[in-house]
């Protein structure tokens, strides 16, 4: 049954990942930033020059034809050309792609480690001082945005006292010691708004839980409080922040656009912002679709894993 209920969100996603590359395609045609004026980009061309331009790209026929054109390019690894450095974008996006997802999946495991920690506290010390102050300074996390948190960590933890660097990445394979001090300030600026959203959200699922007879009754026979709470109350309550947690992955490549740009780290957000400086249409399309597809199959991902944690989901599956 369950894997009856995995085929048919595979079945869904074919559909939905062609209506996300229309919608990247058509978004990407109708931009003012176009190939043949990227092409010709310093130079004077003629309009004959400009019309050969089109016709030898295609860049004439209708928006069907491109568009099944493209998506065939796409199921043999071709994200087109970049006009300016005429090199394959497929080589750029796979360059830059690495660093933003170690970014995203760092700043993912911060989010989670701190939201548990300080979630699973706030409920057992319900309405008392531990748990007013860490509602107090979630919701301060939520208000705050990342490139805010971003600016205050470079000029407090690495301008005046020296523990970070200011900007720039170390590869892992050269230094593991000087990737994790690279990546921890841009990674904590990404992560806490979003710990901070899921220690409030898993506070009030481990309330509700403690709150259930079961609970009451397994601590009522002589189970540790530790044992109940740890085997039973905590997997329950996780089951709706699981669901949330996709939809936050998401803030989170989304906001490694901005972070990058800021702590000068070269991946993903970085590529496309110097692509739309630039007027690389080819690159920005790339990357958009790149996240996007992410986006989803991450999405795909936390599906699977709910109707893991969820058993009332496996037995209508």
């Amino acid at each position: 049954m369950v894997v009856r209920m995995l085929v048919r969100r595979l079945l869904i996603l074919v559909p939905l990942l062609l209506g996300v590359i229309a919608f990247v395609f058509v978004v990407m045609r109708f931009s003012d930033n176009k190939p043949e004026y990227a092409y010709f980009q310093g130079a004077n061309p003629t309009p004959e020059q400009i019309h050969q331009f089109q016709v030898d790209n295609g860049l004439l026929d209708p928006l069907p034809v491109r568009y099944v054109r493209f998506v065939g390019e796409l199921l043999h690894g071709d994200m087109g050309t970049s006009v300016l450095t005429k090199a394959p974008v497929v080589d750029s996006v796979s360059t830059a792609l690495p660093l933003t997802v170690q970014l995203t999946l760092l700043g993912l495991l911060i989010a989670v480690v701190l939201a548990l920690l300080f979630g699973v506290t706030a409920a057992i010390f319900r309405d008392r001082w531990p748990d007013q102050l860490i509602r107090l300074v979630s919701l301060i996390g939520v208000a705050a945005p990342a490139f805010w948190l971003a600016l205050l960590m470079i000029q407090y933890l690495a301008v005046d006292r020296g523990w970070f660097p200011t900007g720039g990445y170390i590869n892992p394979a050269d230094s593991f010691s000087g990737w994790l001090r690279s990546m921890t300030l841009p990674a904590l600026s990404l992560s806490l708004p979003v710990a901070a959203q899921l220690t409030r959200i898993i506070r009030t699922s481990m309330v509700e839980e403690l709150d259930k007879d079961y609970v009451r009754t397994a601590i009522g026979s002589g189970l540790p409080p530790v044992v109940v709470v740890g085997r039973n109350v905590l997997r329950n309550a996780l089951i709706n922040p699981l669901t949330v947690l996709g939809l936050r992955v998401g803030y989170l490549l989304g906001g490694a656009v901005v972070i990058e740009q800021i702590y000068s780290l070269p991946g993903m957000g970085q590529l496309m912002i110097n692509a739309v400086r630039d007027g690389d249409p080819a690159v920005v399309q790339g990357v958009v679709l790149t996240i996007a597809v992410g986006f989803v199959v991450v999405n795909l991902v936390v599906d699977v894993l709910y109707l893991l944690v969820n058993p009332r989901l496996r037995s209508a599956a």
